[in-house]
């Protein structure tokens, strides 16, 4: 597993364990950070995802709504929230980046840890915020 793999799904950890406790994104990172619960400590790029979720975590949320309207995201998987959080940080807010290649890991890791039907739901969303990208960054 490449390295920045593994860092997504180390951030989906934090995210996800966060929001099933309701607890604050940032001490839920600080905690792992301390007691990263593993061998090997929190990598860098983990750190780097959620605090930049967190950062644009308003933000995030509203797109992520705009390019699902049918779906709350409170009625979304955990799961998923945490991964379209992820995928839409990625492809707008880190060039490093390519669109395609944050798509395709967050479909991967929704097609490992979640529904069957998450990865399709993952891959139309985060499609319909790569097409907007242009407009959604011209706007910040």
């Amino acid at each position: 597993m490449a390295a920045r793999t593994k860092a997504r799904k180390r951030a989906l950890d934090v995210l996800f364990e966060a929001d099933q406790r309701g607890e604050n994104m940032l001490a839920a990172l600080d905690r792992r950070v301390l007691d990263s619960g593993r061998e090997t400590p929190l990598p860098t790029y983990s750190i780097e995802i959620v605090r930049g979720v967190v950062a644009w975590w308003p933000e995030l949320n509203s797109i992520i709504q705009q390019a699902s309207p049918e779906w709350q995201l409170s009625r979304m998987p955990a799961v998923d929230r945490a991964l379209l959080r992820i995928g839409a940080w990625e492809i707008l807010c880190n060039d490093e980046v390519e669109t395609a290649v944050a798509i395709d890991e967050a479909v991967s890791l929704a097609a490992d840890l979640s529904t069957d039907d998450s990865p399709g739901f993952v891959n139309g969303i985060l499609g319909t915020i790569a097409r907007e990208a242009p407009a959604l960054r011209h706007a910040e």
